[in-house]
């Protein structure tokens, strides 16, 4: 099997996934954050597509941990109905393990490139679906947090966010 058919099919689902998602979660914050995610899985896919047909590309960094971090600020606790939070908390924990599958293969076919526009399209990519993961793991912290925490605010030892 071709390598770069099968990272491509592999950001095509992630783009699937993430539209999906952005359509079941449109009346709220996840949806913004879906959409980012799904845009960067459709440029990796079009980048790989290049790499595949020996096209020339380019590895633009993404500012997707940045622009999900500015959808959060300044919203102070998230607050749901309580059916919505375990549908928004399975979404981060599915969405995150798929985004560290990601990294597990890119790095593992980083290992085995043997050009160096290989390796440092592997190493892009790593470091794409790394960010992936930390904007995802961080907003499932948060939103876990503010379901979790129910001591006053004025007492107690918290740890820092």
């Amino acid at each position: 099997m071709n390598i770069f058919k099968f990272a491509i099919d592999m950001e095509l689902d992630g783009l699937k996934y993430y539209r999906e998602q952005a359509e079941v979660n449109k009346n709220n914050m996840l949806y913004p954050v879906c959409q980012m995610m799904a845009e960067d899985e459709k440029n990796h896919a079009k980048i790989l597509t290049d790499k595949m047909n020996n096209i020339d590309f380019q590895l633009m960094d993404s500012d997707t941990l940045s622009n999900a971090k500015n959808i959060f600020e300044g919203t102070g606790d998230i607050k749901n109905p309580i059916n919505e939070i375990p549908s928004q908390l399975d979404f981060y924990r599915t969405a995150s393990k798929l985004e560290k599958k990601s990294i597990d293969i890119y790095t593992d076919l980083l290992s085995k490139a043997v050009e160096v526009k290989d390796k440092e399209l592997f190493d892009y990519l790593i470091i794409q679906e790394t960010q992936h993961f930390q904007v995802l793991n961080e907003l499932e912290n948060l939103l876990r947090k503010s379901k979790e925490w129910v001591e006053s605010a004025e007492f107690g030892v918290r740890k820092e966010y």
